[in-house]
């Protein structure tokens, strides 16, 4: 089995971070639209999506996280 480097993990979720920040600034408007398998979509609409899967996946990372030490948040 290969083993995970954390480091590398880190570094690349830190260069999309900057990469989805650039994006995010030259946006025209969060009004603008564009066409995704035949559907016109806002780009409000995606930013919004991509707040509501990060939120899932962290709270999925949380609930493993718990199954392994047991600490549950308030």
């Amino acid at each position: 089995m290969d083993a995970a480097d954390p480091g590398e993990a880190f570094a690349i979720w830190h260069r999309e971070c900057v990469r989805s920040r650039e994006i995010v600034s030259a946006a025209e408007s969060l009004d603008a639209t564009c066409e995704y398998r035949g559907e016109v979509i806002s780009f409000r609409d995606i930013l919004a999506h991509m707040i509501e899967e990060y939120a899932r996946h962290n709270g999925h990372a949380d609930l493993l996280r718990e199954r392994i030490d047991g600490t549950t948040g308030e």
